[in-house]
């Protein structure tokens, strides 16, 4: 982590009184007083614990700029963030990087907004391109928005056979049918993370985009060994789906995931794999099903909600330091679909070792 720098804010206690808070840049011994804090924080997720900024900042060489608020010895909030370098030079300020929520996590309001001052600081004094925070919440802070994802999260209900009759009618059936008539299987154990990259390769290979390295998956597995995951979906023997779930709390996050390229077309998978994935998380005592973001408007958004899930917007917050415009995000750009094309042209092998180099500027 880099030097400590130190920002003071009066806060008001619940007595009306007024007590310091001091904001400073995180040093890997304040690493479990901050966990322990994210775990009991109204906001904190999964993405404001340090072992994911750790395996970001170890598989990808950024560099680790969290900031923690203290009043006395107490931390009474954080902001992980990341310093991540982008593909022609550029630096941004990203809370939290290869991740789908982060911003400040606080005990008030107040602590929040001294949080996101000091990183605004951080990000002027630095001259990085932007401040990029990652809110699941509106924090009305004046800075530029990205409304352009959403998260979808329910409720688990409390008994297992509930999951398959609550599903809307055509989920319902084909999840029915991939199990009976397709004669599908889900299976846990973190030792199928093997086949879980092999799957998510090729799934980004298709799609024509590069793929995070196998590396970076065991980096978080290692770090988080009683927090996540991998389920396994086979057809007839075959390994036909594989997700990686991250524990958090009293929720299971289904984050990461790859298919076999026909494997919705010949045995229903995706329906399957996510009932099946619901169905466990209730066994195993959890009360919320984290689906994960997808962009409005995409083919993933509308499996989401033909699960029965509703969209909940994400209000990712940008400041501008040195950018000049908010990074293109469109995947219709015609620049991008040129590179899509390309790298679903490339052989295998090559595209994966490419994919170690490109996703390092992909956070």
């Amino acid at each position: 982590m880099g030097p400590m720098t130190e920002r003071s804010d009066e806060v008001e206690n619940g007595a009306g009184a007024q007590a310091p808070v001091a904001v400073r840049q995180a040093l890997e011994v304040d690493a479990p007083a901050m966990d322990r804090f994210v775990l009991s924080a109204e906001h904190g997720t999964f993405f404001h614990l340090s072992g994911w900024t750790r395996a970001v900042v170890e598989e990808f060489q950024h560099r680790d700029r969290s900031l923690v608020a203290l009043r006395g010895d107490e931390v009474v909030g954080v902001l992980p963030l990341t310093e991540c370098s982008g593909l022609l030079g550029g630096r941004a300020l990203i809370s939290n990087a290869y991740a789908v929520y982060g911003g400040p996590a606080g005990v008030d309001r107040e602590v929040e907004v001294a949080l996101v001052r000091a990183a605004e600081e951080l990000a002027v004094a630095e001259g990085v391109g932007r401040l990029e925070l990652r809110c699941q919440r509106d924090l009305d802070l004046g800075f530029e928005r990205l409304d352009l994802h959403a998260t979808f999260i329910r409720e688990l209900p409390a008994q297992v056979e509930d999951v398959l009759k609550r599903m809307p009618k055509k989920a319902r059936a084909d999840a029915r049918k991939a199990r009976k008539s397709h004669g599908l299987t889900l299976t846990e154990g973190r030792w199928y993370v093997g086949d879980l990259v092999r799957l998510f390769h090729a799934n980004k290979q298709a799609l024509g985009s590069p793929a995070l390295p196998g590396s970076f998956f065991a980096r978080l597995l290692a770090n988080f060994p009683d927090h996540s995951t991998v389920h396994l979906t086979k057809h007839e023997g075959e390994p036909v789906m594989a997700v990686m779930s991250f524990l958090f709390r009293d929720q299971v996050l289904a984050y990461y995931s790859g298919s076999a390229v026909d494997a919705d077309r010949r045995c229903k998978a995706s329906g399957f794999t996510y009932m099946a994935l619901q169905e466990w998380s209730v066994r195993a005592g959890y009360r919320l099903f984290d689906f994960g973001r997808s962009r409005k408007g995409s083919g993933a958004f509308a499996f989401k909600a033909r699960q029965g899930f509703e969209a909940e917007d994400l209000h990712y917050q940008i400041r501008l330091v040195r950018d000049k415009a908010l990074p293109s995000l469109n995947p219709s750009n015609p620049k991008t679909l040129v590179l899509q094309r390309g790298w679903r042209s490339l052989p295998a092998g090559v595209a994966r070792r490419l994919s170690t180099t490109a996703s390092r500027y992909l956070p």
